[in-house]
């Protein structure tokens, strides 16, 4: 387990709050005592069936809030899918951070719906606006999701194959839905297209 660290960055409340480096791939401790607020980069939350796949558990950006203590889950773990700053908040300003926290389950639930969409292309579709809302930034193109996602990691949160996620996302490109921008997804939001 892989990370830095860097102490003490002030906040508007006055408060001393140790702020902390990750590098891309390395692991968030495992703390039952604090949330981590996400300042800069992207993790994600996961665990492992029984056979050891891992099951991805939610995407988390700037602003939101992590941590063990938000789940029951275990295994569990956070990882970060770039570089990443994060705040730790201990438990006595967990009540600052509500917002943030009742975003966490509206987040978390809203995936969890989209996992039981059917046909796979829907789920799909609807996973892909999901992270564009979340991650997305507007080109002329489309909505850019700036997260690097592989055909694996999506299989893996939508419980099927990656062969089924490529060939989907091929026909999807085929129909002008989306297009690639060097290793990312570029989705046409136009309400023509937006129809599965």
């Amino acid at each position: 387990m892989k990370f830095s660290t860097t102490e003490t960055l002030i906040f508007p409340q006055s408060q001393n709050l140790s702020q902390h480096l990750f590098t891309r791939r390395s692991i968030i401790p495992a703390r039952n005592d604090v949330l981590w607020r996400i300042e800069r980069g992207i993790v994600r939350s996961l665990t492992w069936s029984e056979e050891g796949t891992s099951i991805t558990l939610g995407y988390w950006g700037l602003g939101d809030i992590v941590g063990y203590p938000l789940s029951k889950v275990k295994p569990y773990q956070i990882e970060c899918l770039t570089s990443v700053e994060a705040t730790i908040i201990p438990p006595h300003l967990w009540h600052e951070d509500i917002n943030a926290l009742l975003c966490h389950i509206q987040q978390a639930e809203e995936l969890l719906s989209i996992l039981h969409r059917k046909p796979t292309s829907l789920k799909l579709w609807q996973f892909l606006v999901w992270l564009s809302e979340k991650f997305g930034r507007d080109l002329e193109q489309g909505k850019l999701i700036d997260l690097n996602i592989t055909h694996q990691d999506i299989s893996e949160v939508l419980n099927t194959t990656r062969v089924t996620v490529t060939r989907v996302l091929q026909q999807f490109e085929e129909e002008g839905k989306i297009s690639r921008h060097k290793r990312s997804i570029v989705l046409n939001l136009s309400p023509q297209l937006t129809r599965i």
